[in-house]
């Protein structure tokens, strides 16, 4: 049965997408959302389908909240500040919007109660993902202390200081907050699961990996990284690639997270869980860096290696998605390279503000860069 549903966040790069995929299932939709500058810019309200209803607003603003809960079946609550550098030197902004946005919306919901809230979460908040040691044993918490510039091995090592291999990081591997952005998620998340049952709500959480597609803001260089090489790239500009580029992530199109959201919201066996999104395969951020400047035609620009790391930066995590093909029947099915063909033929109609220098000397002045 068609439902109303309210996305917080939803004029963004994953709200959009996940806005579109609940219209074409026939829901009626309501967005709230501030208009974030270093986000959307100064673009005015966006181009909405003329069946979505739009309340500019922060979910801070309980009263605007209140509102915008009225007649809601289900909340799907994207709203948040994204980025992990920007996080360790921007704590307020970030501690407010997230936890205290979240705590509100909650707030709210105690006298608008719903049938179910959908959280997005992040694969941040397990900092390392999950190693075999050299005897094949796993190890949940891995760590790289000491990192420095240009250093010849940038792997975690084992206590016995021997090298590791990555695997896919399930949902159960502990969580490991090594910035602020990813604590806020993790607040974020167990804000959703404590505050609903006690008033009869469902709650689901999807820490989402590493998203990608049309739609990107191009101009926020605290976004996904696919997006910061394709706004270098547009300017050509080398893609700026800390360490050695040879860590690894899950890359997952928007058009399957989207799907993703779909089935969290409706499937029965959902309630109460928390989920990996992502596409199971894992992929190099080197190699990526050049599967993409290949589909936007700039293959003579090669990446810079910076060979050093970020406050926050973990070397390996990627997606174990077993879970959620077992519980929501979920599973990507965007290929990669056509996902890149498609963001490539989408950037090329763009402009972008090139801030990933100015982002850079950011941190680099408060020490974040080792």
């Amino acid at each position: 049965m068609p439902e109303t549903i309210l996305v917080t966040g939803g004029a963004g790069f994953i709200g959009k997408a996940v806005t579109k995929e609940l219209l074409n299932c026939g829901h009626r939709i309501r967005v709230l959302d501030s208009l974030v500058e270093q986000v959307h810019g100064n673009t005015g309200t966006p181009d909405f389908p003329r069946d979505v209803e739009f309340v500019r607003a922060d979910v801070r603003n309980g009263d605007a909240v209140a509102t915008a809960l009225q007649d809601i079946d289900s909340v799907i609550h994207l709203a948040a500040e994204v980025g992990v550098g920007q996080s360790m030197y921007e704590v307020e902004r970030y501690t407010s919007a997230n936890d205290v946005g979240t705590a509100v919306l909650f707030e709210r919901l105690i006298d608008h109660p719903v049938r179910r809230v959908v959280t997005a979460s992040s694969m941040s908040i397990y900092g390392e993902g999950l190693y075999h040691n050299a005897d094949g044993a796993l190890v949940e918490d891995a760590a790289r202390p000491g990192l420095r510039d240009g250093q010849a091995n940038w792997e975690p090592l084992d206590s016995q200081g021997r090298p590791m291999t990555p695997v896919a990081t399930p949902e159960w591997k502990r969580p490991n907050l090594t910035s602020i952005y990813a604590l806020g998620k993790f607040v974020q998340e167990r804000t959703t699961h404590i505050m609903s049952a006690p008033y009869g709500i469902e709650s689901v959480c999807l820490r989402l990996f590493n998203v990608y597609g049309p739609g990107q803001a191009l101009s926020n260089p605290y976004t996904g990284v696919l997006a910061i090489f394709a706004s270098r790239l547009l300017n050509g500009q080398s893609p700026m690639i800390f360490e050695d580029g040879e860590q690894r992530r899950d890359f997952v199109h928007v058009r399957d997270v989207a799907r993703a959201f779909t089935e969290a919201l409706f499937h029965p066996g959902a309630a109460g869980g928390t989920f990996n999104i992502g596409s199971g395969q894992d992929r190099s951020i080197a190699s990526v860096a050049r599967d993409l400047a290949a589909a936007m035609g700039c293959e003579d620009i090669e990446a810079e290696i910076v060979g050093k790391s970020r406050t926050g930066d973990i070397r390996h995590c990627f997606c174990d998605t077993e879970l959620a093909r077992k519980t929501l029947g979920f599973e990507a099915q965007e290929d990669f390279a056509a996902g890149l063909a498609d963001l490539a033929q989408w950037v090329s109609a763009q402009t972008a503000e090139d801030r990933v220098s100015e982002a850079r000397s950011e941190l680099e002045r408060r020490g974040l860069v080792a």
